[in-house]
């Protein structure tokens, strides 16, 4: 396995600080979608520009929607064959669909 890349004290300062403001933007989204103020095709839609939130796991994503949780979303997941560890920026378009008309339609996502 080959080592880490060398950087310098600047770099590493930067990848750390580029790392926390990562966590912050998508600890501000969970919160929105979890009380309603974002909705999941606006979150779609935003990830596709802001590499932060594409970067996000979808697990996260569904488990931080109103209703759902670690195993609602781990049975969704199975069920529309998205893998536990795909992220946002990685869902194919037939997923996407997919994942909208599931969490949009209650009497599907198995509620």
């Amino acid at each position: 396995m080959p080592d880490a890349p060398k950087l310098t004290a600047e770099q590493r300062a930067q990848a750390l600080a580029d790392a926390a403001a990562a966590r912050v933007a998508r600890a501000d989204v969970k919160a929105r979608l979890k009380t309603g103020r974002l909705t999941l095709p606006d979150l779609l839609a935003e990830a596709e520009q802001d590499p932060q939130l594409g970067g996000m796991r979808v697990s996260a994503l569904i488990a931080a929607l109103p209703g759902y949780g670690p195993a609602r979303s781990a049975a969704l997941m199975r069920r529309l064959r998205i893998a536990e560890s795909r992220r946002i920026r990685g869902l194919g378009p037939k997923q996407r669909v997919a994942l909208l008309a599931s969490i949009s339609d209650p009497a599907e996502s198995g509620s």
